[in-house]
């Protein structure tokens, strides 16, 4: 799945338009590299999101396409 697509399904970020800016400015980190919004995620990957001065971390655990509001806890766990 796309990095941005993945951050709209778990609602990490509330828009994909909104996701892929903060990709192509250089704010998400997938595994230690700067990512794209391209970017394949799968299960395992670290991704590292920077909100102005907060960073969060969080480990895919599932990669579904479409999830209910209820489930998205089970597609990731937070690092920090």
């Amino acid at each position: 799945m796309r990095l941005d697509k993945y951050l709209k399904v778990t609602r990490l970020i509330k828009r994909r338009t909104v996701a892929k800016e903060a990709c192509d400015a250089g704010r998400v980190i997938v595994n230690d590299q700067v990512a794209k919004s391209g970017t394949k995620v799968s299960e395992g990957d670290i991704i590292k999101i920077r909100f102005g001065d907060q960073v969060v971390a969080i480990e895919v655990l599932q990669v579904k396409e479409h999830v209910k509001k209820e489930e998205v806890g089970q597609m990731y766990r937070h690092l920090s």
